[in-house]
This record gives structure tokens, sequence and C-alpha cells, in this order.
């Protein structure tokens, strides 16, 4: 019975001497809760890697932007500033433009981006782009009426404005449709489509966009479906000047000088509307699928053509895209449209 005891305990001793000898082992850490670990879900939800989801961003956007832009239609003609409605509608359109920027005062700090990568960089304000566009502009359209003037669908007339009202006239227009190039080119391919191209890329936002612009004009009173299919092409090759050159200033210029010569110069009716103070009693006579009939110029087979062509010299002219960046990483209140990627 000793000998049993003893046995055991040598071997309880073998056993404290090899238990004293063994490290001690960590205590097992907790465990990890997701709750713990994960950012916010309301975070999660409106906030992706680099910033506000597009979704949410064209959905507050349009929140802010559309009353606005209704305020500034009935301001405009709460009283009549004379001119036959033509002031008011001047003011109707500025009230536009500031429709279209003013919700940029609360998406480009929540973005952490400056204004100008939208599209619109101050410090290219009416530079060499904005005056080659407004060169490229007048050119295309002066083209496409001298094609239906060799085709003998358009007749200039003869001059209906002299003297001061000639000047008058032409600087008012000149306002006027600078404002509508404003608000077209940044609402439908400024703030939209850096936003919408971040979710389904810059040719599929282009094209969604441009389809909208054509869709826009629907409301015009000589407006018919080869117009709206000529703006969008139009609209299109903003989208390409936009990625060729980094920002909107050429397209601005190119639509502002466009619709000038449209309406003003050359006298013709801009997508299906006709304006009094006009520099010619000009017309457009033969076939409407010539002619552009009701719709102008825009409606012509030809209109296609000369967009065709415009985008042809442009690719070659600026054969590399240039468009903004804006990584999570540079996102923050010193990002400039000046960051640019250059790749065919």
């Amino acid at each position: 019975m000793a000998e049993a005891v003893c046995g055991e305990s040598s071997a309880m001793s073998d056993l404290d001497t090899k238990t004293d000898s063994t490290p001690p082992q960590p205590a097992p850490a907790p465990p990890a809760f997701a709750a713990a670990t994960q950012p916010p879900y309301a975070r999660t939800l409106f906030l992706g890697p680099d910033g506000l989801r597009p979704g949410w961003g064209l959905l507050l956007y349009g929140m802010i932007f559309y009353p606005l832009d209704e305020l500034a239609a009935t301001l405009a003609f709460l009283r009549d500033f004379g001119a036959g409605g033509l002031w008011s509608a001047l003011l109707e359109e500025a009230g536009r433009v500031a429709a279209a920027f003013v919700p940029l005062v609360i998406l480009a700090p929540i973005e952490r981006r400056s204004w100008g990568i939208y599209g619109l960089p101050v410090r290219h304000a009416f530079g060499k782009l904005f005056w080659s566009g407004a060169v490229w502009g007048f050119a295309g359209i002066s083209l496409l009426i001298s094609a239906l003037y060799g085709l003998h669908v358009f007749a200039f007339g003869h001059v209906a404005l002299h003297g001061i009202r000639l000047e008058r006239f032409a600087a008012f227009w000149a306002a006027m449709f600078l404002l509508v190039a404003f608000f077209e080119e940044f609402l439908l391919r400024g703030y939209a489509q850096f936003t919408l191209a971040r979710g389904i890329g810059f040719w599929p936002a282009g094209i969604v966009l441009s389809c909208a612009f054509g869709l826009i004009h629907l409301g015009n009173g000589g407006e018919q479906w080869p117009g709206l299919v000529a703006a969008a092409f139009i609209g299109l090759f903003s989208c390409l000047t936009l990625r060729r050159t980094g920002n909107l200033w050429f397209a601005v210029g190119f639509h502002a000088a466009w619709d000038w010569g449209e309406t003003f110069f050359y006298s013709v009716p801009d997508s299906g509307l006709v304006f009094p103070g006009h520099l010619l009693n000009s017309s457009l006579q033969g076939p409407k699928w010539l002619s552009g009939g009701s719709v102008g110029p825009e409606g012509s087979l030809l209109c296609f053509v000369v967009i065709a062509m415009a985008w042809v010299a442009f690719d070659r002219m600026y054969p590399k895209a240039c468009v903004p960046v804006a990584p999570p990483s540079s996102l923050t209140t010193g990002a400039d449209s000046s960051s640019l990627r250059s790749s065919e």
C-alpha cells in the first residue's frame, strides 16, 4: 500500500515538474463583433470610398435645383420689364443658371471637392478653350447654313436691323445664349455628368444625359423628333469636348456661338423656336428632311453630317482624354480640376 502511494506521489511529482516547466498560455482574445468594427450603417448607406454615393448626389442635386428653377421662372415674370418679354426671359435664364449652381454650395463641401472639378474651373474662365469653342460653334452653324443655301432650301432675304438696334440685339442675344449655354451645359454635363460617371462610367453617363438633353426640347413649339435626335448628338459632341479638354469651357463657347449664329445672325428657327430681334428676314423652304422645316437647321439631315465632321476634326485635334480625377485620397477642399489624367 505504501508503495502504491509512493508511486502515485512520484508520478504527481513528475507531473508537477512538467507542469511548472510549461510556459503560461496567453488568455484567449475576446470575440470581435461586426457592430464594433464596421462603420455606422448610415455612413455606409450614404457615403462610398470616393464620397457621397452617386445616386444620393443626383437626388439631392435635383431636390435643390427644381424648386429654385421654378422660383426663377416665377420671379422673372412677376412684372413686365418691357421689350415684349425679352428682358423677363433674360432674367429667367439668369435665375436658372443660379439654380443650377446653388446646389454645389451644399454638395461640394459634403463631397470635399472644389467647384472646378465639376467642369467649370474659374481659372479657365473665358480663356482659350472658350473662344476656340465659340469659333467652332459659329463655323459649324455657318457650314450648315451654307450647305442649305447651296441646295436652295435657305434664302438670306434682306437685313432687318440697322444702326443702334442691330448692336443692341446682337449684344442681347449674345448675353442670352451665353446664359443658355452655361445653364444647359452645366446642368447636364457638369455635376450630373461627373456624378453619374462615377456610378456607370463616362460614356454611358454621357449617352443618358445627352438623351435627356434632346428630350428637354420637347416643349418647344415647332420641335419635332429629328431636332430632338440632333440635339442629343450635339450633346454627345459636348461630352467629347469635355472628355478631351477636361472641362466645359469649349462646350460653353460652342453652344453659345451656335445658338447666336442660328437665332440672330442667320435668323432661322432654333430647336423649333423663332425669336424677335433677328438680323435677317431669312427663310427655309423645300422638303423638311433637308431644310429642317419648323425645327430649323437642326432638323435637317445635314446637321448630323456637320456634327459628325466636327466630331472627327475635334478627335484629331485633341486625340487624348483629359478627365478630372478625384480618388479617395485626393478628396479634399483643395482638389482642383487641374488634377488631370491623360490617357487614350
